[in-house]
């Protein structure tokens, strides 16, 4: 195929906007997949994403289109996530395309996401194509739909929207006839020296990293010796070829085709994404410049359930880390759990996916503890080595007696909604302990700027705004700094034994209130035993709320025996207290008991 017949895109959209649809249709007009193989979601395999209905992990697949111009093209699409977890996932799909289809449902308008990843599509200078799908829907309205979205951009006003149904295939003839019209075909550079971007990968037990890559410039065989530029290190590529939509071996990659190396390399942080692959007998001179790593909004641990294995944990996670570049993962070791990960997540529905896919790709069961910020711990008497301790783990934060201050990570949030949503949108933020920074007006819509703590926002904020503006607003977060905070460290007892686990970090003012929700709660989640057990918030080393466990227990005074009732008494004493000693130590906690400490925020 010459590189002037290739077109590279993605399609972007709010979540539930038909994206996948939309492929589903393209794959099956450029008959890239036969009637019988075709299927609702093809390109979403795994299963988080068939249950869940929405896109996780960008896919490519190569067509081949008859356009009515007589010549055949070679469509690379790229299908990307809609949900604000996987806006990184979006990014780096990008990165490796020329142009992007912008969807958007008429039965539900711009939204969201339609304008964060419109947003990513315009910073990496990429051609956009506007299209309305849903119109053959009852709740369409096209012409309000159409208004909005020629407000996002000044280029829109003139631009042909297209108006489809991905559905029913309705005009989408159309969105293959204006790809190769609108979208620009890749730079030639066959006879220059080899540059691929690898914009993914993934891993398999027996060919080991898979790479997904675009040839900026030269040609990649099986066989070829190859360096990558940011690690300085070498392999030999053991297979090259293309998704259709399934893996299709080919002889040779060429300048501007996506597609996929198998690597051999069985070390799994051998490769990274937006790593520069080059020929090692002839390199080319300069790199790519390399995609910003993503920063971890929320942290969690997770810890094998009972019957898995440490090690099993282990290899799944890391396996979870190479197919996915935005979670990130460290050993850390549990007084009340054992040994686990302390785990970084770009969101709670990132957290989410990532406990499913061990479940359903790995059959592991794991724990997971309540999410939290970073906070950085100026001592009073600071390490020589270091200015300050980073906490990602409330179990590790410092005894107050020694902390001088705190500061906690804060974000940049932009926030754009209707002018009608603005009163609530503002409330909401205040309630965060939101800072306004700016406030700017774009016709109907209204911008706000927020420095928010990233604590306040990690958890239910984007569905508490999605909810007050029905949807209509975006939310686009980029770290800002670390400020000043007063935090406190809630302690969880059980039976009088820390359980260090359920450690949670929030801000002085609502510690008392957070701390007796918190163990009412625990009240009806931790296990019952033969005894009453208490439940106990320490605050900086006082109790400031706690409750009993009640008991699940025969009465040892109902025995069959005539005693007095003081010794009955006695018995019940004796007997009490002998199984909490042996017990005290022995503390098992399903996940519910953590699930409460998590949803102490979506009430607050």
């Amino acid at each position: 195929m010459k590189t002037a017949n290739i077109r590279n895109f993605a399609i972007i959209a709010h979540i539930d906007h038909g994206k996948s649809t939309l492929a589903d249709r393209i794959m099956e007009q450029t008959e890239t997949v036969s009637e019988r193989e075709l299927s609702a979601q093809l390109l979403d395999s795994m299963e988080v994403e068939q249950a869940h209905g929405v896109t996780v992990k960008s896919r490519s697949v190569r067509n081949f289109y008859h356009g009515d111009d007589g010549q055949e093209y070679e469509y690379n699409l790229i299908d990307t996530p809609g949900h604000v977890d996987f806006s990184y996932e979006v990014s780096k799909s990008l990165a490796a395309t020329d142009g992007a289809i912008l969807l958007v449902d008429a039965t539900q308008g711009v939204q969201a996401q339609t304008i964060a990843n419109l947003r990513l599509a315009v910073k990496h200078k990429l051609t956009i194509i506007p299209v309305i799908n849903k119109i053959d829907s009852a709740s369409a309205d096209v012409a309000a739909t159409e208004a909005q979205l020629r407000a996002l951009r000044p280029e829109f006003k003139d631009t042909e929207i297209l108006k489809i149904s991905a559905k029913t295939g309705q005009n989408v003839h159309q969105v293959l006839e204006a790809i190769y019209q609108r979208i620009p075909a890749p730079a030639e550079g066959n006879d220059q020296a080899l540059k691929a971007l690898v914009f993914d990968s993934q891993y398999d037990p027996y060919q080991g990293i898979i790479a997904e890559i675009r040839l900026i410039a030269g040609q990649l065989q099986a066989g070829q010796k190859l360096l990558l530029m940011n690690e300085n290190s070498t392999f030999t590529a053991q297979t090259v070829g293309i998704y259709r939509p399934n893996m299709q071996a080919v002889k040779t990659l060429k300048t501007g085709e996506v597609g996929y190396l198998v690597t051999g390399l069985k070390d799994i942080n051998a490769i990274q994404v937006g790593e520069t692959i080059t020929d090692f007998e002839h390199p080319t001179q300069e790199a790519l410049p390399n995609f910003q790593p993503p920063q971890s909004m929320v942290y969690a641990g997770l810890y094998p359930k009972e019957g898995t294995s440490y090690e099993a944990l282990k290899q799944a996670i890391s396996k979870l880390a190479l197919n996915d570049a935005a979670f990130h993962y460290t050993p850390e070791q549990s007084e009340a759990l054992d040994a686990g990960f302390r785990c970084g997540f770009l969101g709670i529905f990132h957290l989410q996916i990532i406990q499913e896919r061990l479940h359903d790709e790995y059959n592991i069961e794991v724990l997971t503890t309540a999410p939290n910020a970073t906070y950085h711990v100026y001592l009073k008497e600071p390490d020589a080595r270091r200015e300050y301790l980073t906490i990602t783990n409330p179990a590790k934060f410092p005894n107050f007696a020694k902390i001088d201050y705190v500061t906690e990570s804060y974000v940049k949030a932009v926030i754009t909604t209707p002018n009608d949503y603005l009163g609530a949108v503002m409330k909401l933020c205040e309630q965060h302990f939101g800072e306004m920074v700016d406030l700017d007006n774009q016709q109907e819509l209204v911008t706000l700027t927020y420095k928010l703590p990233v604590s306040e926002i990690a958890y239910n904020f984007f569905n508490s705004l999605k909810s007050i503006t029905h949807g209509y607003a975006t939310l686009d977060t980029e770290f800002l700094d670390f400020e000043l905070v007063d935090v406190v460290k809630i302690q969880i007892q059980i039976n009088y034994a820390p359980v260090d686990a359920l450690d949670i970090l929030v801000p002085r003012q609502n510690a008392a209130q957070i701390a007796h929700k918190l163990v009412e709660k625990l009240k009806y989640t931790v296990p019952r035993r033969l005894y009453p057990m208490p439940v106990q918030a320490i605050v900086e080393n006082k109790a400031i709320a706690r409750v009993d466990v009640p008991p699940l227990r025969k009465n040892a005074a109902v025995n069959g025996e005539k005693r007095s009732i003081s010794k009955k008494q006695q018995l019940l004493r004796r007997q009490s207290l002998n199984k909490r000693q042996a017990a005290r130590s022995d503390i098992k906690l399903p996940q519910s008991v953590f699930d409460a400490v998590l949803n102490l925020d979506s009430e607050n």
